[in-house]
């Protein structure tokens, strides 16, 4: 049996958990920490879309006790890209191999870690391709000064490839930059599959390689991974240096979340192609085609970043870097450091 004093304690026990418990359940909830990432269009930001459609990020988030929502931004080009992380607008996003190097030497100059960008994950190594529709080229050497080229941009991945094989082959790395020109992807396949176009020859990327070696006339003569020898990345999530220094958990959540879509894209492309075109509807390409391309291309996706250091020696012999790069370690996120990348 309790005495007075016993029961007076437990009652105001009893009146303190209530207390607590109703100051829990007026109290405002935490919001998530919402993390904003910059995307464009094309089959190279499937990743996203599945991070997106199956909240991967939150889920990683979760994982390590991280609230956290992630929202996504459509941009073009990789100067909006750099504008908007600039302005905070978003607070990563993606970079070719080319552009995420000259921004984090850019940063590293000023000593500033709000403008130098570091690799939080790769996306994709899906290869570009030299296509031509003419039987007598078989190698960059066969090209005429009369043949043309078409790049989808001239600060396109495709144009460091063509300019670090025309100095392997040619001995000269811009010997063919006066044959550039600029056309869409569809209408590169076009000019290809009319054979007397603005273009005998396209760099391109998939899925408009798959379309355009549908047509018996055009061949591939050369892939980026013959050019750097291995895989290169297509496309890479950057950040700011002081973001990810505020932001630890991110960019291994990232990385575990780019990680779960490649495995979603090799495991079941039927689904991953679903998405796609949920996210990027296409009149001229179906569910199917796309689940072809990325059967072919299966494991071309995940969180490791490839080719850094072949782009970064080009970058450097043609003055584009001021200082050679060391390692490639040098320009990613801690969460990377142990990641099979080059």
């Amino acid at each position: 049996m309790l005495s007075r004093g016993g029961q007076g304690g437990l009652r105001r026990g009893r009146f303190h958990i209530v207390i607590v418990a109703l100051a829990l359940l007026t109290a405002p909830a935490q919001a998530d920490e919402q993390i904003k990432i910059g995307i464009g269009f094309g089959l190279a930001f499937l990743p996203t879309y599945i991070c997106e459609e199956l909240k991967l990020v939150e889920k990683y988030g979760k994982e390590q006790h991280f609230a956290v929502r992630a929202s996504y931004e459509r941009l073009l080009g990789a100067d909006a890209v750099q504008d908007a992380i600039a302005s905070r607008s978003i607070d990563m996003g993606p970079f070719g191999v080319a552009p995420l190097l000259t921004a984090w030497e850019k940063g590293k100059e000023t000593k500033d870690a709000r403008r130098q960008i570091l690799a939080v994950s790769g996306m994709t190594t899906m290869p570009f391709a030299l296509l031509s529709n003419q039987p007598r080229v078989r190698t960059i050497a066969d090209l005429r000064p009369s043949d043309r080229i078409a790049i989808p941009t001239l600060t396109a991945p495709q144009m460091y490839l063509l300019e670090m094989q025309s100095e392997k082959v040619l001995g000269q790395y811009d010997r063919l930059r006066d044959q550039v020109v600029v056309l869409s992807h569809a209408d590169a396949v076009a000019a290809l599959f009319g054979g007397e176009g603005p273009a005998d020859a396209y760099f391109s990327s998939p899925p408009y390689t798959e379309i355009a070696l549908k047509d018996s006339k055009v061949h591939r003569i050369l892939s980026s991974e013959g050019v750097i020898g291995g895989k290169a990345s297509f496309l890479i999530i950057g950040a700011t240096k002081s973001f990810i220094e505020a932001h630890p958990k991110v960019p291994d959540i990232i990385e575990k979340a780019m990680d779960e879509a490649a495995r979603i894209i090799h495991d079941d492309p039927r689904r991953a192609a679903q998405i796609y075109l949920e996210h990027e509807p296409s009149r001229a390409l179906e569910a199917a085609d796309i689940d072809a391309v990325l059967r072919e291309n299966k494991d071309q996706f995940g969180s490791a970043v490839q080719g850094i250091q072949a782009f970064a020696d080009f970058m450097s012999r043609r003055g584009e870097l001021k200082a050679p790069l060391q390692s490639w370690k040098e320009i990613v996120a801690p969460s990377l450091l142990n990641s099979p990348s080059t």
